[in-house]
């Protein structure tokens, strides 16, 4: 028989062990959220297999340099009446030939079309690739934003938690000061009808935890039952500093972002486009050769020796001027031109709408910082009136209704102050976005 003793001492052991047998939490930061949505992201893998696509038109723009070749055979039967080749007379039977042909042709001159198009297909190539980053982007500001909002929803339980084992507290004194004749049994009730209210606060801010938490994840494309939990970096340091530089700067430093590099090689593009279409309005040059030979069962000789005896090599050089095609050409150059206009004017609207977009997020983080300066301010002064307030409930100087008022005061100060934090470090993110600074925690 194992002694009591002994199972108390196995027991303890177990638990000492406990926190190394139990699996450790799959913890997510923020930069693990951003690259695993890039890696996994099935918009970002669509908008890929598009840019290799335009990978082969490059490709494929290279390769119409080269000469084009061909090779035919071709074997016919015919029936009925024919002309013997040796003798001139008709003859009624079943005639055989085989041919064979080699053929090759390669364009001198096309007005540089070929080499406008290869460079055409290079900017294209460049412009899906920036689109790829520009959705990576996108989903970057997301997850930040979505992660943000999981913290500030883990933040607010928090408090909710500390809200209520404080009311409990409260409940258990004002218990003792009703059961001592020093408070009416009518501020217990309402003390404990605060510690109702505060369950139902912690139910609600962890019901938006979950919904958050399950946000985050839907845009990661993790399972509902995977392991996720978030980690909770100190960002008191992040809340405290102000945005740095001015609206200029900051445009200057986002010239690089792909929605404007994209426009520049639109731009850049509907230049060669143009070149294309002049090209096709110049006479154009190609060069052709073939080699070919045929047998034919008419005539007496054996099959390789009309082939050698028939064999029949050409070269050519062939010119096409274009003169009048509908006027097609004409209108596809003037259509080439106008694209190059719309580029210019993208290009414009594209530094146009950026321009705004920074500033609109620069007014924003001013604004965010303000705010969640004067939360601050008004968290203390709440906090300071509800330890006030506390002190004089506990002797029977204020009622019931009155230190709850107080406390939900305490906490609707702390849940906007948390609010005013989070939406401050968020627009802080931005701003380091258009900086060309990566978005981490």
């Amino acid at each position: 028989m194992v002694s009591k003793k002994s199972v108390i001492v196995i027991l303890c052991s177990i638990l000492s062990l406990w926190p190394e047998i139990m699996p450790a939490q799959d913890m997510w930061s923020l930069e693990r959220c951003i690259e695993h949505a890039h890696r996994s992201n099935l918009q970002i893998k669509q908008q890929k297999v598009a840019a290799s696509q335009f990978e082969n038109n490059v490709q494929q723009a290279k390769l119409d340099f080269i000469p084009s070749f061909n090779a035919s055979v071709n074997h016919s039967m015919n029936w009925g009446k024919s002309v013997n080749i040796n003798d001139l007379q008709i003859t009624n039977k079943l005639t055989q030939s085989t041919s064979a042909n080699l053929s090759a042709s390669m364009p001198l001159i096309q007005g540089l079309t070929k080499i406008n198009t290869l460079k055409s297909s290079k900017i294209e190539l460049l412009i899906s690739r920036n689109d790829v980053e520009k959705l990576e982007n996108d989903i970057t500001i997301a997850i930040t934003q979505a992660y943000l909002q999981t913290l500030l929803a883990a933040e607010i339980e928090k408090c909710a938690e500390a809200t209520l084992k404080s009311t409990e507290g409260q409940v258990a004194r004002t218990q003792k000061l009703v059961d001592a004749g020093s408070q009416a049994y009518s501020s217990l009730l309402e003390i404990q009808a605060q510690l109702a209210n505060d369950r139902l606060q912690l139910v609600s801010a962890g019901n938006d935890l979950k919904n958050n938490r399950l946000n985050l994840m839907q845009l990661l494309d993790l399972p509902v039952g995977s392991s996720f939990n978030i980690e909770i970096p100190d960002m008191e340091d992040i809340a405290q500093r102000l945005p740095v530089g001015n609206i200029d700067e900051i445009f200057r430093s986002a010239q690089s972002l792909p929605q404007i590099k994209s426009a520049e090689l639109a731009l850049e593009k509907s230049r060669y486009d143009y070149k294309i279409q002049r090209g096709r309005a110049y006479p154009s040059i190609s060069f052709s050769a073939g080699y070919g030979t045929y047998y034919s069962d008419s005539r007496e000789q054996a099959f390789f020796s009309q082939f050698d005896d028939n064999r029949n090599p050409s070269i050519g050089f062939s010119m096409s001027i274009p003169i009048f095609n509908g006027w097609s050409t004409n209108t596809a150059i003037r259509n080439a031109r106008l694209n190059i206009e719309r580029s210019e004017l993208e290009l414009e609207k594209s530094h146009q709408q950026l321009y705004k977009e920074i500033a609109q997020a620069y007014n924003n983080a001013e604004n965010a910082y303000e705010k969640y300066s004067a939360a601050e301010k008004n968290v203390a002064a709440a906090r300071e009136s509800f330890v006030y307030t506390e002190q004089k409930f506990n002797v029977g100087m204020v009622t019931g209704i009155e230190y709850v008022v107080a406390k939900n005061n305490l906490f609707k100060s702390e849940s906007e102050s948390l609010q005013a934090k989070f939406q401050y470090i968020f627009q802080m993110k931005i701003l380091d976005f258009y900086r060309g600074v990566p978005i981490k925690l």
